[in-house]
């Protein structure tokens, strides 16, 4: 159990059957009446965002999330398949399961998959990552002025802005949490 007087962003607690996560919280002492914590949740299995309001130091209880980091060895049709790495057994996820980041995995790369009872919420990828351009356009001598981008394909299929002077062939680095060019590797 976790008071709503520990209210932190990142927190996860369990309400109605579901796992939420602490987006914002507000501790409001106002001068008539008592204290309450009004706060911002989002529900990790289905993304959606509610506001509620929790009394101040009331209770409720704190979901024991799990993370194990694992490895992608190889796509087997439509699943993913991970390799935990410290007991070696074999993990199946579909594209469901792991959301819009399956536009960055790679073979061998190493996620951490994150659970509550035996059920998995997200997978969560490095920062940042190493792709090959695989298709762009010609990169344009002049008219660099303002540091204009073009759209570029990667080995995995995912398609990011990167400055004119990207050519294919190139090996870049991407930040996976908001798809922005980190510069060349």
């Amino acid at each position: 159990m976790i008071s709503s007087n520990d209210f932190r962003t990142g927190v996860t607690i369990e309400l109605e059957g579901s796992v939420w996560r602490v987006v914002e919280f507000l501790h409001v002492k106002p001068g008539k009446g008592s204290a309450f914590v009004r706060t911002k949740l989002k529900n990790v299995q289905t993304g959606s965002v509610v506001e509620k309001t929790f009394r101040a130091a009331e209770t409720v209880p704190q979901a024991t999330l799990e993370k194990r980091t694992m490895q992608h060895t190889y796509k087997d049709a439509d699943q993913f398949v991970f390799m935990d790495m410290e007991t070696f057994e074999e993990n199946r996820l579909n594209e469901d399961q792991i959301g819009d980041r399956v536009k960055y995995l790679t073979e061998g790369m190493e996620v951490n998959v994150v659970t509550w009872n035996d059920q998995v919420l997200e997978v969560e990828l490095p920062n940042s990552v190493v792709i090959e351009v695989v298709e762009t356009d010609p990169g344009v001598k002049g008219d660099t002025a303002t540091g204009g981008t073009k759209p570029a394909t990667v080995s995995t299929g995912a398609q990011v802005m990167v400055p004119l002077f990207i050519s294919v062939g190139e090996r870049i680095k991407i930040d996976t949490r908001n798809d922005s060019y980190l510069g060349r590797e």
